[in-house]
């Protein structure tokens, strides 16, 4: 039988490249640079199976140029809006996702962020690694203690409850901001308290973290006038989307202390950083690193596999991903 053709546009961990050579007629990205349009391009033309990620922007033109044969885009990662889904559907194309497995991971590094801020930790490290610090004292590099505060979570789906459920391990008072409300049962064990209105609870947290997709809905969704309602010392966690915040008018808050700092793991025009965020103290920047882990990765890479397989097969992939229509 004849192998389908797979183009995987990055590396990816060892072992799931290995499986895809052993199932799969596989073209891997070797030297692991970002592919262009044009080389996205290429490789829609002539692939079975194209297995994209978050840097590769599979828009209407990638579609287009789509041969007969692609019949299934197995994204690695959780968020498609890099892809024209509806595109795709429209010509015949299954395009799939990895959901469920980071959860951990981008919860963990939430928790992480959420300490290093008000504890001050990066500048603490900077501080010793310039053979500055000229020892303990009792004023020098004080933070924030974060128990006892109020936690604003902008997005409750899995991530959002697995950063509550740590958190009150903290001492922190969860509160939440989503779509649609929790189920009293979840609401109940999260000891969690539900705003319909997002500007109602802004100036009431201590700490905001956000956890919503990117969506049209969500451009901007912390807009300057938004971002205003923090109180001059909350702290704000972003490790969902960049484009969910409005950059500049954040950068300025923190040049201007009004509010006291921020914690950033995903930036809009990534790997494009604001420069205004470079040359301030008071904001920890991160490269994207919510959900890298090995056991992330890997785990990952075994959804797209089964996905893939299970398409090559003639059944409907477990993870498939249907357009907003």
């Amino acid at each position: 039988m004849i192998k389908p053709v797979v183009i995987v546009t990055r590396r990816l961990p060892e072992s799931v490249e290995t499986r895809m050579k052993e199932l799969f007629d596989v073209r891997l990205n070797v030297d692991d640079h970002r592919m262009d349009a044009a080389e996205l391009a290429a490789a829609a033309a002539e692939a079975d199976v194209l297995v994209p990620t978050v840097t590769d922007a599979i828009g209407p033109d990638v579609i287009a140029a789509a041969g007969p044969r692609l019949k299934l885009i197995a994204n690695f990662g959780v968020g498609t809006d890099h892809i024209d889904v509806a595109g795709a559907h429209a010509k015949g194309i299954t395009v799939t996702n990895t959901p469920d497995v980071l959860t951990e991971d981008t919860a963990e590094m939430t928790m992480a962020l959420l300490l290093a801020v008000p504890r001050r930790l990066i500048e603490g490290e900077r501080l010793v690694r310039a053979g500055k610090w000229d020892g303990w004292g009792p004023t020098a590099m004080l933070g924030t203690r974060v128990s006892g505060k109020r936690l604003g979570l902008i997005g409750m789906g899995r991530i959002g409850q697995a950063v509550a459920e740590r958190a009150r391990c903290f001492g922190m008072s969860i509160h939440y901001h989503n779509r649609r409300r929790l189920h009293p049962s979840v609401e109940d064990a999260l000891e969690a308290t539900y705003w319909d209105d997002l500007d109602q609870m802004l100036p009431r947290m201590d700490v905001v973290s956000v956890h919503c997709p990117r969506t049209p809905a969500t451009h901007h969704l912390l807009s300057a006038e938004r971002l205003a309602l923090l109180r001059p010392n909350a702290f704000l966690v972003n490790t969902a989307r960049g484009e969910v915040i409005d950059e500049d008018a954040l950068a300025d808050l923190l040049a201007e202390r009004k509010i006291a700092g921020a914690a950033l793991d995903v930036f809009q025009n990534e790997p494009a950083v604001n420069p205004k965020f470079l040359s301030l103290d008071n904001v920890v920047l991160m490269p994207h690193l919510g959900s890298a882990t090995v056991e992330a990765r890997t785990e990952m890479g075994q959804k797209v596999l089964i996905n893939i397989k299970t398409f090559v097969d003639g059944h409907r992939p477990p993870d498939r991903v249907l357009p907003n229509l």
